[in-house]
């Protein structure tokens, strides 16, 4: 049995080791504590024999630099491997083969070497074997070095059991059984099974030991389609007929659920599994097909779960670094792993504060070709896991021949992120042995690679052949092994037309909410009594006596705001937030901001967090408000990213209903860069897997003049996303909802609604850039007493409603300038109504506002984007079908960009725009 830990590493394993960093807190914040530091040197009698052979410890530590350019762990080569490195030679250190040797101090373990030729061949076998090479002399911490030297040479010295090699071979048969299975019953099915890759199931039987005997609660697992079921079905406890009842055409959902459901190879699990006797959660993503998208989803998940067991920096003890009890996992394929650029956001985010996890431990399943394209023409690189380098992640290379090479790796990787609490990947060196999916014909790209692979036995074959020469298991009791599970297989695929899979949605933390109502749109009360909302906006400036704040923001930010709080009035964007995120707090809610700059906002308003003037020390205002049910505010800095920073929020937001997280984008068109994880997780992950979610994203939009890239959040493209009807009147289900607020109170009201509802829906809110500071735009204490809530439509309170003959529907910032020039005009005859609500179309509401307005003779929809932008194609039709009228357009004309970079014609453009909708 391999072992998990020695009683000497224990004790490292509870102080792991942090990154030289400096960051605002040296006291730490909620969601982030300076680990402490402990100190490393290399014992005096190892210096002393190295000091005393120099010579023989640059030769030693060459092999452990390049050992591993000779080592032949590709099963599928189709080139000859380099048999000669000059870095490699005794003689390149000026040593002869029979020079004596001492190996104390040099090497681990009870191997001894009496020459050089002894240790040369001592140093090949470890370093430049068939199974296993390693890559970790770039690891700039000599503590991490000298572990990672000292247990991959002791490697060997740890030997499986017989029974547990059987239970591995049993594993590997089952896989494979099941890609013939499937191949048998279902041959039209692209199923992209293991076959080639069957290895992997050793890497998930030792992680899963080690994972119970180190006290590891639960395990999040991010994984791509390929061998995604069999592993599933082999060990994760997922029913075949679950699989078999889709093919068939069913759901994989009960019937009384209306999803539209996805494909077996984004099936996922979460299970209670029972190992050694003991109990682990463990859940794997849902994946699209976007390779490496669900990633930072994993992330995600596991840090909200380490958030709910007090780890790392939520909670108080130095005992509980981040990952103690919850464990990241992610498999990547080898190509996507190399190509797609969310893997380097992820490593990027991997050690920065507010988004680490304790390390990830990674396995490339290294096909050696990605789709067509053969493995070093996908890359620049010389290996596919090269990008691991940029975090200083180890890196061992393992044989996919060999499944107990890789469960021994499996476990040295294992300890390695116990003890250091950091990144480490295995590069599993294996092979497709069908095309992309089992339908293709690699050939007609990679014949040489395919005319290896055709030739040779499979992996589980293989592996049986060799236990069963060494008597440990025989031929008999391996197809005893095969027929059983493909019996097993009959008997579940027989059950398929009577199966009916149970709920897996709404459980857990999730069991005190529902699915939105399809048929009505659902009002909340969301006011609080003034006093307590007055209370927390004090608390929300507040700051302890011998803080240096900032002078401006003394006068500004926080006398201003005690003063709009006084008098109850003039209340501004910064300050309703503030009110809307504490009051969460002060009802037990935590609440989480990310994105680029949030703590002081990108416009300078927010300023959430303050920063002492003379020792850089960060403070947090509510997070030190006295009272209420505890909640805590948790300010994530990002790094520059988008679709990574939104994935891991996304992961944060499927796993704890009760937080609220907010994605807060510099810029609302910045967005764009995010657009697979919006597309493939946010707007449609409940339609396709049940998985609901309530992440917050803000994107401020509005024309001011800053030309393309920064004016447009593109609404369109997240109207297009939704599922509203046009011919029939929309419910809260609607996939995703769609605001666009005018009024602090407003904004105010539809964040607390995320978490008052009983059930969740994502919110995208089209933020301000000049509303922040607009006098106009401000409410007063009566907007957020009990009984007051979020307004989908706002009426028009400044005319009389049998004077109007003309209505103009607009949304968002523009209203204030269409306010400004009706009173120019004194256009009284004119009302303007504000669609606050986009999605769900807010249809009954709009009604009753309409029904006041006897004497309308037309009806205008106005906007500042342009015509083939924004919300005018959404709304027209939706207008024209259920409320009956034609709608005319103001706005700007057609364009292929959001906003001129011209200065006069941007100001054109304004003064046509707001006039145009009183002079049609």
């Amino acid at each position: 049995m391999l072992r998990y830990f020695a009683s000497s590493e224990l004790q490292i394993a509870r102080l792991p080791r942090p990154l030289s960093r400096y960051y605002h807190s040296e006291k730490g914040v909620w969601g982030y504590k300076p680990s402490p530091r402990r100190e490393f040197q290399v014992a005096e009698d190892v210096r002393a024999s190295r000091n005393s052979q120099g010579n023989v410890y640059r030769f030693v530590e060459a092999f452990r630099q390049h050992g591993h350019k000779l080592a032949t762990v590709n099963p599928i080569s189709i080139r000859a491997s380099q048999e000669e490195l000059q870095e490699l030679s005794p003689a390149f250190y000026g040593l002869q083969t029979q020079d004596s040797v001492r190996t104390a101090g040099l090497l681990s373990g009870p191997q001894v070497a009496q020459d050089v030729a002894q240790l040369e061949q001592l140093l090949k076998d470890i370093y430049c074997g068939r199974s296993t090479s390693a890559e970790f002399s770039y690891v700039e911490d000599i503590e991490e070095r000298e572990w990672l030297a000292r247990n991959f040479e002791t490697l060997d010295q740890q030997q499986l059991q017989n029974a547990e090699r059987c239970e591995i071979a049993e594993l590997l048969i089952k896989s494979q059984a099941w890609d013939n299975f499937m191949a048998l019953k279902f041959p039209t099915v692209k199923r992209y099974g293991g076959e080639g890759a069957e290895s992997m199931l050793a890497f998930f039987w030792q992680l899963l030991r080690d994972s119970v005997q180190a006290n590891i609660e639960h395990v999040v697992l991010a994984m791509p389609h390929r061998g995604r079921t069999p592993l599933q079905a082999a060990l994760l406890n997922m029913r075949p007929a679950k699989v078999f009842r889709k093919l068939s055409g069913a759901s994989e959902f009960p019937e009384d659920i209306e999803a539209m459901s996805d494909v077996i190879s984004h099936f996922h699990v979460s299970e209670q599994l029972q190992v050694l006797g003991k109990s682990l959660n463990f859940s794997m993503v849902r994946n699209p097909s976007h390779l490496e998208a669900a990633n930072p989803v994993a992330m995600g998940k596991a840090r909200s779960k380490q958030q709910t067991r007090g780890e790392g920096g939520f909670g108080n003890s130095d005992t509980q670094p981040f990952g103690q009890h919850v464990l990241n996992v992610i498999l990547h394929g080898d190509a996507a792993f190399a190509g797609q650029g969310i893997n380097q956001e992820c490593l990027n985010m991997a050690y920065v504060p507010h988004f680490e996890v304790g390390g990830s431990l990674h396995l490339i399943v290294n096909n050696q070709v990605g789709f067509t394209t053969p493995g070093d023409r996908g890359r620049s690189t010389a290996y596919t896991s090269d990008l691991a380098k940029s975090i200083q992640a180890p890196v061992f290379h393992v044989n996919g021949d060999d499944p107990e090479a890789l469960a021994r790796i499996t476990n040295l990787a294992f300890r390695y992120q116990r003890v250091f609490r950091k990144d480490i990947f295995i590069d599993l060196n294996c092979f497709r042995r069908w095309g992309h999916n089992e339908l293709d014909d690699p050939t007609f790209t990679n014949p040489l690679v395919y005319k290896i692979v055709h030739q040779r036995e499979s992996v589980p074959d293989l592996y049986a052949k060799q236990l069963a020469k060494e008597q440990v298991l025989s031929e008999s009791q391996a197809k005893e092994m095969r027929d059983n599970y493909m019996k097993y297989l009959g008997e579940e695929l027989a059950l398929a037309p009577t199966y009916q899979p149970p709920p897996s949605y709404f459980e857990k933390q999730w069991k005190d909410l529902q699915l939105a109502p399809s048929k009505e749109l659902t009002y909340w009360d969301t006011g609080l009594d003034y006093s307590l909302l007055h209370y927390i906006g004090q608390q929300s400036v507040a700051f302890p006596e011998d803080f240096n704040i900032h002078p401006h923001l003394l006068k500004t930010h926080v006398t201003a705001r005690l003063k709009k709080l006084e008098n109850g009035a003039k209340i501004d964007w910064a300050t309703a937030e503030a009110l809307a995120i504490g009051s969460l707090m002060y009802q037990g809610h935590n609440v989480r901001i990310s994105g680029e700059d949030v703590g002081r906002g990108t416009f300078s308003h927010r300023h959430a967090m303050l920063v002492d003037q003379q020792t850089n020390e960060m403070f947090v205002p509510l997070n030190s408000m006295a009272g209420g049910n505890g909640g805590k505010l948790e300010l994530a800095h990002s790094i520059l990213s988008e679709e990574a920073v939104l994935g891991f929020e996304y992961g944060m937001a499927i796993d704890n209903p009760n937080n609220l997280i907010i994605w807060e984008a510099q810029f609302g068109d910045f967005a764009n860069g995010a657009q697979i994880i919006i597309d493939t997780f946010i707007v449609s992950g409940e339609t396709k897997w049940m998985e609901s979610n309530a992440l917050v994203m803000l994107l401020p939009h509005g024309y001011d003049g800053a030309a393309s890239e920064h004016s447009s959040c593109r609404i369109e493209r997240f109207l297009q996303l939704c599922d509203s009807k046009e011919t029939a009147a929309d419910g809260d289900s609607v996939n995703v909802h769609i605001v666009n607020p005018t009024t602090p109170a407003q904004y105010y009201h539809v964040l607390r609604r995320q978490l008052a509802r009983n059930f969740r829906k994502p919110l995208v809110v089209v933020a301000p850039k000049t509303l922040l500071r607009l006098p106009a735009a401000t409410s007063t204490h009566e907007d957020f007493q009990p009984g007051t809530l979020f307004h989908n439509v706002l009426g028009d309170t400044t005319v009389k409603a049998e004077q109007v003959k003309k209505v103009i529907l607009c949304s968002g910032k523009h209203y204030y300038n269409l306010a400004e020039e009706r009173e120019k005009r004194q256009a009284y005859d004119t009302a303007i109504l504000r669609l606050e609500s986009l999605c769900p179309f807010p249809l009954q509401e709009l009604k009753a506002q309409l029904a006041q307005y006897g004497n309308v003779q037309s009806f205008v929809w106005s906007q500042e984007e342009h015509r083939n932008m924004s919300a005018w194609t959404f709304v027209r039709p939706r207008f024209e079908n259920l409320i009956g009228q034609q709608l005319h357009y103001c706005g700007r004309c057609e364009a292929p960009t959001p906003a001129t970079g011209i200065g006069k014609v941007h100001k054109r453009e304004v003064d046509e725009i707001v006039a145009a909708p009183f002079e049609l």
